[in-house]
């Protein structure tokens, strides 16, 4: 799974020696502006285009789950007539549980053949 810095802020690039205070230094500063608010701007478009193909991807999981659920019921074999019906909106997902295989002890077992090498 990939690990995910928290998000910060962005701090504009900083030039090492002042400028000069000229008419060309504002319009290189105006310029810079404009270029880092285009380059935010697709960001967030693309941002947008993302969430949005999430977004679709998980109602498509929500309907398949669905009908998958109903094809699951359809092929249940049919209980006792006697029993409750079970109430409507019940999932049966899987779930995360691990059962482990039961250990007797932590010593190897005797049919263990040890080989040793010499480099």
């Amino acid at each position: 799974m990939n690990s995910k810095r928290a998000p910060r802020r962005i701090f504009p690039k900083v030039s090492t020696m002042p400028r000069p205070a000229t008419e060309a230094a504002q319009y290189l500063d105006m310029y810079k502006l404009t270029v880092e608010k285009t380059r935010l701007q697709q960001e967030l478009e693309y941002i947008d285009g993302r969430r949005q193909q999430l977004c679709d991807r998980l109602a498509e999981i929500e309907q398949e789950t669905q009908a998958l659920d109903a094809k699951a019921v359809n092929l249940r074999p049919p209980s006792h007539p006697t029993a409750a019906p079970k109430p409507q909106g019940m999932n049966f997902a899987p779930s995360a549980n691990v059962y482990l295989p039961e250990r007797n002890s932590r010593q190897a077992p005797d049919d263990y053949n040890t080989l040793m090498l010499d480099y």
